[in-house]
């Protein structure tokens, strides 16, 4: 079930946690130790580093020093489009690395700027790190972010990971990989490995190029966090049940992402369906007649690959996703690391602003439609003449779908539940509530007087200080903002470094393990721990929980 959220506990089989990962660590970081950093020549200031296909030469930008344009692995052209990753092909004499690369090829939406191209030829990642980190002697703790956009568009080049960098003391990577009908279409025939995960194998395929050479940038190897948001967040949470990916990485974060994938059987229709909307009819030339097709005839039927929220995810039953991530997850065999997760207290608040202009009985008519036998009950919980106006639908249907979960299971009840679930698995795992109801937003510039609140990606200014494009976000923080977003980034960087957000300054609040039943609301003033049953009551979780969303439909 993808779009409702399920009420109740599930029942876990509990088995023997697999062992080794601390002793991969380890020995990663005793490689990392004993690798030796390259000496720049003389006079390139330090930023030329050698990687295992060539040297590259940086430059020094926003108090860091930045590697751009990063090829980590072969173009997906020609004969490789929906195939796995191959290594990149080496160069002689040193590539400039001080320009963003293409980023993927997609249909729009975030992710396009004036500063890149789309294209195939798009695997390509950046390294930011602290002036002069590659010619030091001691490693540095790695971030490496997966972007979102619904797994169909966004970049890596959106992420300067030059603020963290600095402040953090820390080495961050942003990636590049394949997008919608490229990276994730499962059409038998394609190709031999894959299964439609060409996009979550492109994320293997950086991850294992960040083993091979963030040495050499003054990274610890053994000291990976993988993040990401939305999205990205979905793949992070797919990496960490992946056995492929295992040996990869030491933590994960996951700002406002769920564990959901399809069976073989789902991605196969879908992809059929999306095939056909191309003009490719004959189950059995399906593959030959979409190699036919042209980039853009591919991308002008991309949407028919979407599920109803817009949304693609990876293909479970594969042999880098061998179970569905839930699954993975409440039967222990996943990847287990230190866990960051959490969502936004208005995340569907976006989503939901289709209904700007709908009437109180246009809002009733769509939860019948949506929750149908419940439809009264929620009718009664969120009364639309509760909420302001303009807009009052969309705030109202916000609220219904942030806090059931009716995205594929994004945000409110269904996110706690999540937490708890990771949380029973393991100690080391920290929820938080971003719940800055001010929090700048592009939504408010689209709809005058619209107020967007905590919702989905409005966290992001606050990690990373040039999102936004041109005119970032951050510009526009007031003085507690500034202090939030300093708070934010602190409690980050302190779980790269060590597992646990806790930073230990006397003016930053203790952030528990999730176990103890509080999480960590982020917001403006000063931010505190608060109770799991705050949380669940805000967001009404008794009630989602006490009722069959999915039968509704």
């Amino acid at each position: 079930m993808l779009g409702f959220f399920r009420g109740g506990t599930t029942q876990k089989r509990r088995t023997t946690l697999r062992g080794g990962l601390v002793a991969l660590a380890t020995a990663c970081l005793a490689v990392a130790l004993t690798t030796p950093v390259t000496a720049a020549p003389a006079g390139s200031g330090g930023l030329v580093v050698a990687t295992d296909t060539g040297k590259l030469q940086g430059k020094h930008a926003d108090s860091a020093d930045q590697y751009l344009g990063v090829p980590y692995a072969a173009a997906p052209v020609g004969t490789l489009r929906w195939q796995p990753p191959r290594r990149a092909t080496s160069w002689s004499g040193v590539r400039k690395a001080t320009e963003y690369a293409a980023q993927c090829l997609q249909s729009g939406g975030r992710g396009t700027t004036s500063a890149t191209m789309d294209s195939e030829d798009c695997l390509y990642l950046n390294v930011y790190t602290p002036t002069g980190a590659n010619t030091g002697h001691k490693r540095l703790p790695v971030l490496l972010w997966i972007h979102g956009g619904s797994l169909k568009n966004g970049s890596g080049n959106e992420y300067d990971g030059s603020q963290i960098a600095d402040s953090q003391n820390a080495v961050v990577v942003s990636i590049n990989y394949r997008l919608g009908v490229f990276g994730y279409l499962n059409v038998p025939g394609l190709s031999a490995d894959g299964d439609g995960n060409y996009g979550m194998l492109d994320q293997i395929a950086a991850l294992e190029w960040t083993q091979r050479n963030i040495a050499s940038f003054g990274g610890d190897p053994g000291q990976v966090t993988i993040a990401g948001e939305s999205a990205g967040a979905i793949s992070v949470c797919g990496l960490v049940a992946s056995p492929k990916a295992g040996r990869l990485f030491s933590k994960a974060i996951m700002e406002s992402g769920v564990c959901e994938s399809l069976t073989r059987t789902e991605a196969t229709a879908r992809s059929t369906a999306y095939a056909n909307a191309v003009g490719c009819t004959g189950p059995a030339t399906l593959a030959a007649c979409l190699r036919t097709r042209s980039a853009d005839e591919l991308l002008a039927a991309s949407g028919s690959l979407a599920d109803s929220s817009g949304t693609l995810l990876p293909t479970s039953g594969t042999a880098e996703l061998p179970l569905p991530p839930g699954t993975a997850l409440s039967s222990g065999r996943f990847n287990h690391v230190p866990v960051l997760i959490g969502v936004n207290h208005d995340e569907a608040r976006m989503f939901a602003l289709s209904y700007s202009a709908a009437t109180e009985a246009q809002y009733e008519q769509a939860m019948r439609d949506q929750y149908g036998t419940a439809a009264d009950a929620v009718l009664a919980r969120y009364p639309y003449r509760s909420y302001p106006s303009p807009y009052t639908a969309t705030y109202a249907v916000g609220d219904v779908w942030t806090d059931s979960g009716y995205m594929i299971g994004l945000g409110g009840c269904p996110a706690e539940q999540l937490g708890q679930d990771f949380a029973d698995e393991q100690a080391r795992t920290y929820f938080y509530e971003f719940d800055d109801q001010d929090a700048p937003s592009a939504l408010s510039a689209a709809l005058p007087g619209f107020d967007a609140g905590a919702a989905h990606a409005t966290e992001l200014p606050y990690l990373w200080a040039h999102f936004g494009g041109d005119e970032p976000l951050s510009a526009q923080f007031t003085t507690t903002q500034r202090r939030l977003a300093k708070e934010m980034t602190d409690y980050w960087g302190s779980f790269i470094r060590t597992g646990s957000p806790n930073t230990h300054a006397p003016h930053q609040a203790a952030w528990p393990s999730y176990r103890s039943g509080h999480l960590m609301s982020l917001r403006p003033g000063g931010s505190a721990a608060i109770t799991s049953a705050a949380y669940k009551t805000d967001h009404q979780c008794g009630f989602w929980n006490s009722i069959d969303a999915q039968s509704g439909r």
